[in-house]
């Protein structure tokens, strides 16, 4: 036994490059993500509501503000960030319910909410430009 060397197994490091999240999970970051997004931007949006209700004047420089690229582009991202937080938020409601919480229905139900996300998004930012 003395002269057997014994090898230790070297700790295997984690590319997370390589690691394919399930749609479930992309779909849990992403509500996460998208909560976190619309809390941020809260004071900004309140802001833009305060000010565009104070007044005509008030309006009317909040409709030019608005018609900036970079803030419909911002715009754009905080409507997707409301349709999928709702959606997403209706599949977790459901899912608390154990309503579609079997591995198939609940892969199927990612799916939906984020194609929901997407159109309502898509819809609506075609209004928005």
């Amino acid at each position: 036994m003395s002269n057997a060397v014994v090898k230790k197994k070297r700790p295997v490091y984690l590319n997370l490059v390589q690691i394919r999240m399930p749609v479930t999970a992309i779909i849990s970051i992403l509500h996460r993500v998208s909560g976190a997004l619309l809390f941020v931007s809260a004071v900004w949006i309140l802001f833009m509501l305060d000010r565009s209700l104070a007044s005509q004047a008030g309006f009317d420089s909040i409709r030019r503000y608005a018609g900036y690229p970079v803030v419909k582009l911002a715009l754009l991202v905080l409507i997707w960030a409301y349709c999928h937080h709702f959606f997403a938020g209706i599949r977790y409601l459901l899912l608390d319910l154990d309503k579609w919480s079997d591995l198939a229905a609940a892969r199927l139900t990612s799916y939906v909410s984020m194609a929901l996300s997407l159109a309502v998004t898509a819809y609506l930012g075609f209004k928005l430009w």
